[in-house]
């Protein structure tokens, strides 16, 4: 379709979106099904792209381009209308629309392909009309007929050549203007943001216009776009070429319903009853035969609808997800088409609040974008801070270079929580999403000055200042903006239903606290992937045993506070044994390196020293003697569990307690799950679990109750994934930490990566953030390699991925096609992650 712009009939574009553009091939499929669709011809993408000159106009009198990209989100120019007035078509116009309409018509169509197609400022010409118009209230014909012809000097003037009396040649201008507009720099970097390839290509249709002059035109759909329910609606503009005459858009929502208005206009079925009926019925069968809710672009002329395009209706995630079950209810569509069309990210939309996507954006600067959801408060700039306020009513947003451990329960106070560095599996990125809490990091652009956030222009905003997080996108605003509610409905419980009667792959959560537990719960969730015990003794009353412990001067004072200990952890698992009522929990026993847990300041050093009956400068240089160069490759995970023996033994009858005392609660058999973490060498495992196994036999003795438990190990270096064979000779399970497999394997700290990242992203080093979502070449073959060596030498092996990529669409897809058992991720990605599974599991059929 690409010699001398050969224009096509749109039947050619039934089933060949790829050619002509997903818009014309929609086109073609309402033609087919009888809907009064105007004459409309297609250029085909090759052709468009060619550029090569319009050779011959395939329709007479007016006519209107409109784009029609390969994909339809993938947008394009806005459609150009009226093209072809010129001098020799004025009579008959004349004729159609009055004489003074006809002027006016054609003046407005100057003004257009002045402002569309040479890119001429608009104010000039509103100028020149505005001038006639406080004069003239109602210009006679012979003064329109003036404005016209100063118009048309004008453009001259403006464009240097005169404006095309050739309709052939408008359109080869406007086809021009249309490929540039798809080309420029600005179209070409929003296309990508929506997955578009360089070479996205545009195709165009021309589409002969409709007289308007007895009707009107409008755009009508049968949802609400926020909530995807029945609802009719749409607007309705009278056609009205004069000048002294302008008409609102009308509003309307169903034909039995009037609506308040807030103007004296006619609604459409007022004005066009028969048309508004028709309009009804077209759009029903085009949404009875393509199974999808549509917008569409209509005229009314002599009391009859004309279609001029359709596109699927814009809709918010809840609306995506009512359309698609209505849809499936009713058997337009099957189950497995619902499931495929909503995409799973979206999801996160219906469990957080978002901001209004009509409200102003007061934009402050951007990072990454860590956990969905907005929030709004005031800003704090420390965790102390944050629970002050949030103690007198108020909402506030944690703001910190970076955060650490001792600021989980400041972040749990917070509406949000913005830190300048750090990467989306740093400390706050990870507590943040398991918490359900807005976060947004690596904010490089922002600076803190002393206790008062500064923006790249120089903008100051101390605490007690209002900003807002949009967590979903990752900017900073100013003040308020309007929030949409987090609500989810029964659509979306029913669409989840259906994901899980397809998925094969288990979905687990991370949950470190019952209240994560009950969460997980009420997300349907396979059961508890990952409990991370370190995050329990940060709690009021504990960090300072969990201190003494440490900093204790030999192993029989270190199990004195450890016993102290005890009941604490032994509560913690047996009210998440409760809760999961036999569902698989896995306790990771502690992994951070000791020095997370000592203080940091004198004020903190003072009531340790007090409370341990030593004096200060002996607990000072204690602490010190723990530091470490870098201490994420030091004294950590299985490493304190064989040289600091106690902890791990500590934390193993806790959980057989815990599991004993939950089993006669709820009467179910309650099998924990204990995972080693940071294993490289499987004597590491052997020594741990030889100690737990004395632990539980003891257990057993003192209770006389046999229970069962199984021991794993987390997968988190590259020789752990290596040797995973080795691992899976004493192991139950294997759970792949691809969070810290991920920092290992690039020798990228997760911390600060956010630094540098977006720039390597856009500049194609990478992909993606990995630790964002796997990296399947890399970080990926570790894994798989360590997933098939381990099942070699076990043939029961469990095989489970934690860490915050079991949320990713593309990382679930991979752990389904390596037959992994499950996936494990923070509570509030537990849909997308079962949304995700059934997608996996659905495109293995199609495959096969």
């Amino acid at each position: 379709m690409g010699e001398h712009y050969k224009f096509a009939a749109l039947s050619s574009a039934v089933d060949r979106p790829s050619l002509f553009g997903e818009r014309s091939a929609l086109l073609a499929k309402l033609a087919q099904l009888g809907l009064p669709i105007p004459e409309t011809y297609l250029l085909s993408i090759n052709a468009v792209a060619l550029g090569e000159v319009v050779d011959a106009l395939p329709v007479s009198g007016l006519f209107a381009l409109r784009s029609s990209p390969e994909k339809r989100q993938w947008h394009g120019a806005s459609a150009l209308l009226n093209l072809g007035v010129c001098d020799a078509e004025l009579d008959t116009l004349s004729a159609e629309y009055s004489r003074t309409g006809a002027l006016e018509l054609y003046r407005r169509s100057v003004q257009n392909f002045a402002v569309r197609v040479h890119d001429l400022d608009p104010e000039v010409f509103e100028t020149l009309n505005y001038e006639l118009r406080v004069n003239v209230p109602s210009p006679s014909e012979a003064q329109l007929e003036d404005l016209l012809r100063a118009s048309l000097d004008l453009f001259e003037d403006e464009a240097g050549a005169a404006f095309p009396q050739s309709p052939t040649e408008q359109l080869r201008q406007a086809i021009e203007a249309f490929r540039s507009e798809w080309n420029s720099p600005r179209a070409q970097i929003m296309r990508q943001a929506t997955g578009a390839s360089a070479r996205a290509g545009l195709g165009l249709m021309v589409q002969k216009m409709v007289n308007l002059n007895a009707g009107g035109t409008g755009f009508f759909q049968s949802v609400d776009d926020t909530s995807g329910k029945a609802r009719s609606t749409g607007t309705y503009t009278p056609f009205t070429p004069h000048p002294q005459h302008s008409v609102e858009p009308a509003r309307f929502i169903t034909r039995n319903e009037r609506i308040e208005r807030h103007d004296d206009n006619a609604s459409l079925e007022e004005l066009a009853p028969d048309g508004f009926a028709a309009l009804l019925d077209a759009t029903q069968i085009a949404e009875n035969n393509l199974g999808d809710r549509f917008n569409v672009a209509f005229g009314i002329t002599n009391g009859q609808a004309r279609v001029f395009d359709m596109v699927p209706t814009q809709r918010g995630a809840n609306a995506a997800v009512q359309i698609v079950v209505d849809l499936a209810q009713q058997h337009l569509i099957s189950r497995d088409d619902a499931l495929m069309r909503i995409e799973p990210l979206r999801l996160a939309e219906c469990l957080h609040p978002q901001l209004d996507p009509h409200a102003r954006r007061d934009l402050l600067a951007g990072g990454l974008p860590a956990s969905p959801g907005a929030a709004t408060g005031k800003i704090v700039f420390t965790s102390l801070a944050a629970m002050s306020a949030v103690a007198q009513g108020e909402n506030v947003i944690l703001v910190r270079p970076e955060t650490s451990p001792e600021d989980i329960r400041g972040i749990y106070a917070a509406e949000g929580v913005l830190t300048l560095r750090g990467g989306m599996t740093s400390h706050a990125a990870v507590i943040a999403r398991g918490l359900g809490v807005p976060c947004i990091v690596g904010v490089a652009d922002l600076k803190l000055d002393g206790e008062v956030l500064v923006t790249p222009n120089g903008r100051r905003f101390n605490a007690g200042d209002v900003i807002t997080l949009d967590g979903s996108t990752g900017q900073v605003l100013a003040g308020a903006p309007r929030m949409l509610r987090a609500e989810t409905s029964q659509a979306f419980n029913t669409l989840l239903g259906w994901a899980d009667a397809v998925r094969t792959l288990g979905v687990r959560a991370n949950a470190d606290t019952p209240h994560e537990a009950r969460l997980a719960r009420n997300f349907k969730v396979d059961g508890i992937g990952l409990c991370r015990t370190e995050h329990m003794f940060f709690e009021n009353g504990r960090i300072n045993l969990m201190r003494e412990m440490i900093l204790a001067e030999n192993g029989e004072k270190r199990v004195e506070a450890l016993n102290r200990l005890l009941p604490m952890q032994r509560g913690d698992f047996e009210e998440l044994f409760e809760i999961m009522e036999g569902l698989p929990v896995t306790i990771r026993l502690l992994d951070p390196p000791l020095h997370e847990f000592l203080p940091h300041s004198e004020a903190e050093f003072e009531p340790l020293a007090k409370a341990m009956d030593l004096p200060l400068d002996e607990i000072k240089s204690r602490a010190k003697g723990l530091h470490e160069f870098n201490p994420m490759l030091g004294m950590r995970g299985v490493r304190l569990g064989i040289t600091m023996p106690e902890i791990y033994a500590m934390q193993g009858r806790a959980i057989f307690e815990a599991a004993i005392a939950a089993g006669r609660k709820t009467g179910a058999e309650i099998i924990p799950e204990i995972m080693i973490p940071l294993v490289s060498a499987n004597r590491e495992s052997e020594l741990v679990k030889a100690r737990l196994d004395e632990v539980a036999d003891a257990v057993r003795a003192e209770t006389g109750v046999d229970f069962k438990y199984k021991t794993g190990v987390m997968v988190e270096t590259p020789r752990g994934a290596l040797r995973a064979g080795d691992l899976a000779r004493s192991s139950s399970f294997l759970s792949f930490g691809t969070n810290d497999l991920t920092q290992m394997t690039y020798g990228l700290s997760r911390d600060d990566a956010g630094r540098f990242m977006r720039e390597y992203v856009n500049l194609e080093v990478f992909t993606e953030d990995p630790f964002r979502s796997l990296d399947i070449e890399g970080v990926g073959e570790l894994v798989s390699i360590g997933a098939r060596r381990g099942r070699e030498n076990n043939a029961s092996l469990e095989i489970g991925l934690c860490g915050e990529h079991g949320g990713d669409p593309s990382t679930i897809n991979f752990c389904a096609r390596e037959g992994f058992d499950y996936v494990s991720c923070s509570a509030y990605r537990v849909p997308i992650a079962r949304l995700a599974a059934a997608q996996s599991a659905l495109t293995a059929l199609i495959k096969k």
